[in-house]
């Protein structure tokens, strides 16, 4: 693709992605977000294109960074690490969609009809559902 794993390294502190490690890494950065501000600047160009055009752009660029985000190389404590962080943040948002979820029904105790938000409890469900699938298949498989 465009990008080099040579270039980037595993966000750590700061969400999920990728962080420049080289100039080559912030070169990339901003030649991706040039692109996007000149279709936005261009005068000629019709809403539809501009659009069009940013959309593709964009759909370029996250293909991209994931085909950085897979090559890169990461040792076995690396990604031990990464799975304990990643467990920890699936458990924080999941005490906060469920927080969220509760306070709607406490407040909406007293209306004809609750007021919950259908898509957190969507999400919830789709997490259930995504945990135990991940059991039954690696329970089957060897690791």
């Amino acid at each position: 693709m465009i990008g080099k794993t040579a270039w980037f390294q595993r966000r750590k502190y700061g969400g999920w992605g990728i962080f420049p490690k080289t100039w080559q890494g912030w070169v990339y950065i901003v030649a991706a977000i040039i692109p996007l501000a000149i279709f936005q600047y261009i005068p000629f160009l019709t809403a539809e294109v501009r659009f069009a055009a940013t959309t593709v752009w964009v759909v370029v660029l996250l293909l991209d960074v994931f085909h950085i985000m897979v090559n890169l190389n990461r040792d076995e404590r690396e990604y031990k690490i990464e799975a304990i962080s990643e467990r920890n943040s699936a458990w924080a948002m999941v005490l906060m969609v469920g927080i969220g979820v509760a306070y709607q029904s406490f407040n909406s105790i007293g209306a004809e009809v609750p007021n919950v938000d259908p898509f957190l409890i969507a999400v919830l469900a789709v997490g259930v559902l995504a945990k135990a699938i991940s059991n039954i298949y690696y329970s089957r498989k060897s690791l």
